[in-house]
């Protein structure tokens, strides 16, 4: 008896490797034609007895103004250039707020996921919380590093992130919000698109004066533009 289970478990083991290995390789080239998370959003507006919504249109990397892409890095994850999927300094110091913040009343929590981390949650798991999901979320984390390029993993991610009610990715969200391709958008715009990916569905990129005008101040501290080769700045 031992032997059999043993046996289902290692290959349910090969399996699941061999999968998704293959799968991490195909949408290295494929688009992403949906994730779990849309189709939970629509099963929600389902239920709620509102119509289906789904806007979504991918787009290559090129084709999406570097404005945005800046903007995010400056917002979500200011290593991504050079982490290796896992930023363990925002980790510490998300840990030591969130330890601080249970004493108050009304504590707010901060995560520390990377866009790496989030381009794999959203691609290829659910998005319940769940040891088995983070341990899973590592895992592909870690295979779309090796085997994606930096701008590979931005593409994804800026086409399959949610910007909105029913809206995913960022021409969806330009022409939504702008009314205009998301290779055009500029720099205020681009910063008011990313002051709303902490919550999406409740913020507007119009109404985020404050969260913009920090983007924009980290945008330009940055020299305006997002350079994938460019060094850590603590380089000389």
């Amino acid at each position: 008896m031992l032997q059999k289970i043993w046996r289902f478990t290692w290959k349910a083991a090969l399996w699941f490797f061999g999968i998704s290995i293959f799968s991490v390789i195909v949408f290295r080239f494929v688009p992403v034609p949906v994730t779990i998370l849309m189709l939970q959003r629509c099963v929600e507006q389902k239920i709620d007895g509102e119509p289906m919504v789904m806007q979504k249109d991918w787009v290559s990397l090129d084709k999406i103004s570097n404005n945005l892409q800046l903007a995010v890095v400056t917002s979500e994850d200011q290593q991504f250039l050079w982490h290796h999927g896992f930023d363990f300094e925002a980790i510490e110091k998300a840990q030591k707020y969130n330890e601080k913040q249970k004493k108050r009343k009304r504590p707010k929590t901060r995560g520390a996921s990377t866009i790496s981390q989030q381009t794999a949650k959203n691609v290829f798991l659910f998005p319940q919380r769940s040891y088995i999901r983070k341990g899973l979320e590592v895992y592909f984390t870690a295979l779309i590093e090796l085997l994606w390029s930096k701008q590979r993993i931005m593409e994804v991610y800026l086409n399959v992130i949610e910007m909105g009610d029913g809206i995913y990715g960022a021409e969806a969200a330009a022409q939504y919000y702008f009314h205009k391709p998301a290779s055009k958008l500029t720099a205020a715009e681009a910063a008011g698109i990313a002051a709303c990916l902490p919550n999406p569905r409740k913020y507007h990129p119009k109404r985020m004066p404050a969260q913009q005008a920090r983007i924009l101040n980290q945008m330009r501290m940055w020299g305006g533009k997002l350079d994938y080769n460019m060094p850590p700045f603590d380089e000389e």
